[in-house]
């Protein structure tokens, strides 16, 4: 069982030997219910399968100091207007220019420029891309972690990376997935990790 005292504490020592490895304890607390996690408020009911089911949003947690709230705000605009809506140009409200994404295979990027690319070019195989919903939200000093439902659908081609494309098969996918962020004293993400399975993500859009 993690101790949530413990967690807490070793915050700014994981982020100094290695960032990937707090997206894994972060994970593990919402996982497992506890540490970070029980700092959010229980709905009456658990949640199921969010991806699958339509859920109305969270209750938010408690107790949050005005920069958690900040933070959190600022991440829910920019998943439910920034990115679902293509304002490209806003993006800098939520992420520092140099910052680092790291993604769900593994590799990452650094810089703003090439993470709006990387964005981009999600919608120009699946247009209706968009995340309207955050079942749970954590915050913790410079620290949040809140899932999403991310949706869209496969119709029109999509660029295989050689130079050619795979053609739509018209399928739509909804796929749970986790954000976890690290915050600057600006109140932009300087460092964010993406979580969701991509086999179920691949099988959803008739390619595996």
């Amino acid at each position: 069982m993690i101790n949530r005292r413990n967690v807490l504490n070793r915050r700014n020592v994981l982020k100094g030997a290695g960032a990937a490895a707090l997206g894994a304890l972060v994970l593990t607390a919402v996982a497992t219910g506890t540490g970070l996690a029980s700092a959010a408020t229980a709905g009456p009911e658990p949640l199921g399968n969010p991806a699958a089911t339509s859920q109305a949003e969270s209750s938010w947690p408690t107790n949050l100091t005005h920069e958690e709230r900040k933070n959190l705000e600022t991440f829910d605009d920019l998943d439910f207007n920034e990115y679902s809506g293509q304002h490209w140009d806003r993006i800098g409200e939520s992420h520092a220019q140099n910052i680092r994404v790291h993604w769900p295979d593994g590799h990452y990027t650094d810089g703003l420029d090439q993470h709006i690319a990387d964005m981009k070019s999600q919608f120009v195989w699946a247009p209706d891309t968009r995340i309207t919903e955050h079942p749970n939200r954590i915050a913790k000093g410079n620290l949040t972690s809140v899932t999403g439902v991310m949706q869209g659908t496969f119709t029109r081609p999509m660029p295989d990376g050689k130079g050619g494309f795979i053609q739509p098969t018209g399928k739509k996918f909804s796929v749970n997935m986790v954000t976890v962020g690290i915050w600057n004293k600006d109140g932009v993400m300087q460092e964010e990790f993406l979580f969701w399975d991509n086999r179920t993500f691949y099988q959803e859009i008739g390619l595996a």
